[in-house]
């Protein structure tokens, strides 16, 4: 396997041409597997807020001020969350509304002007297909494309990307009833192939590098 940045040097705003974009800096052919961050999705699909026009409820304000948050940004948090699970030490761990347990609910003032925050897409699903299929109409090549956001891991230093969003491409790849190399069957044996592979382009794109996508 190989891993090729793709630099991507414009700031990218609401209805960017993203494709073209990706496809003047790079050369696609059949079956590559094409990941893109989730806050260069996030940017060019609008969901990007000033946190001027929030106003925080009683709720945000109150949690706000015991874990130390700016209270617009914790209305964002509660907005784009099903539940809270734990909040312990300054951190906020919530359910989204599309599932994904995370910190913030994956709201993130990095990599944005001042004042300002992304929240995840909406259908990071959907959004993959739509990249997908953009992609494929321009080149004629058949790919799939991974949409990665960076999670942190219970008892465990450091993040790690993951997949949000997936097209083109099994996510899982699972050994139930498989034999192993002692001729047992295995059971449980599922390997979170996109889950590995954003692990693995995160080593290229990085987060300050301009690099927001990889093959």
């Amino acid at each position: 396997m190989q891993i090729i940045p793709v630099k991507i040097q414009k700031d990218i705003v609401p209805n960017d041409n993203l494709v073209d974009l990706v496809l003047e800096s790079t050369e696609i052919q059949d079956g590559d597997i094409l990941v893109f961050s989730q806050k260069i999705v996030s940017k060019n699909e609008g969901r990007i807020l000033s946190l001027s026009s929030v106003n925080p409820s009683l709720l945000a304000n109150g949690i706000s001020s015991s874990y130390n948050k700016d209270p617009r940004l914790m209305e964002l948090i509660l907005s784009e969350s099903k539940r809270i699970v734990r909040m312990e030490n300054g951190i906020i761990i919530v359910e989204t509304n599309h599932g994904f347990v995370c910190a913030n609910a994956g709201i993130d003032e990095s990599n944005v002007q001042d004042g300002y925050a992304t929240l995840l897409p909406e259908d990071p699903d959907r959004s993959a297909n739509l990249l997908k299929e953009r992609i494929e109409q321009k080149t004629g090549k058949n790919i799939a494309v991974i949409i990665s956001d960076t999670f942190g891991r219970p008892f465990r230093l450091g993040q790690t990307d993951v997949a949000i969003g997936v097209a083109g491409i099994d996510p899982i790849l699972d050994y139930s009833g498989k034999p192993d190399t002692f001729a047992k069957i295995m059971q449980v044996t599922a390997i979170a192939v996109v889950d590995e592979i954003c692990s693995a382009t995160e080593l290229v794109m990085g987060k300050v590098e301009k690099c927001p996508v990889a093959l």
